[in-house]
């Protein structure tokens, strides 16, 4: 069993999202965004460690994903979000939390089974998996995907892992 806090960076919205997992199920435990009220960067990066921090102390996640920066035509957006990545991730190393990253291709794909899905396929496929009432805010629901997408990756590293023993046993004998 493990919780996983996912996050979803933004420069103005950070999306949480904290499941917990029993070998291939998900339950959902908590979800939100961090609304980011400052116009200054280093006013609003402190408000991303700090709300991530208090998150960190409120659920007790054993492990720490998050999204990665994808570039986008907007290199000073780019930049933007990748402020809002570290003050995330350090507040996760603060913690003494392992960090994990996934590109938004491999979150969507682990989620909703295709890398090009939209915000409202996903949306809809946490909505699901999860078995929540509604359908969690957009950059919530992305969180909650980073956060199932590092469950999958793990349990499958650990399969994987697992069948690599049993080979090398067999072989032994």
């Amino acid at each position: 069993m493990a919780i996983i806090l996912g996050i979803d960076p933004g420069s103005r919205l950070t999306g949480y999202g904290v499941v917990r997992q029993t070998g291939q199920k998900f339950e959902y435990i908590a979800s939100g965004c961090i609304r980011l009220t400052l116009n200054d960067i280093p006013d609003r990066l402190k408000q991303i460690f700090d709300g991530v921090s208090e998150i960190i102390q409120q659920t007790q996640p054993d492990v720490f994903a998050i999204e990665q920066v994808f570039m986008a035509r907007n290199p000073d957006s780019a930049l933007k979000l990748g402020q809002a990545r570290g003050a995330a991730i350090v507040a996760a190393k603060n913690a003494g939390l392992e960090v994990f990253e996934y590109s938004a291709r491999q979150v969507k794909q682990a989620v909703v089974g295709t890398g090009a899905a939209d915000k409202t396929q996903v949306q809809h496929m946490i909505r699901t998996l999860l078995k929540l009432p509604g359908n969690p805010q957009a950059d919530a629901a992305d969180a909650l995907a980073v956060a199932m997408c590092h469950g999958h990756t793990h349990q499958s590293l650990l399969h994987m892992a697992g069948q690599a023993t049993k080979t090398v046993r067999g072989r032994l004998r």
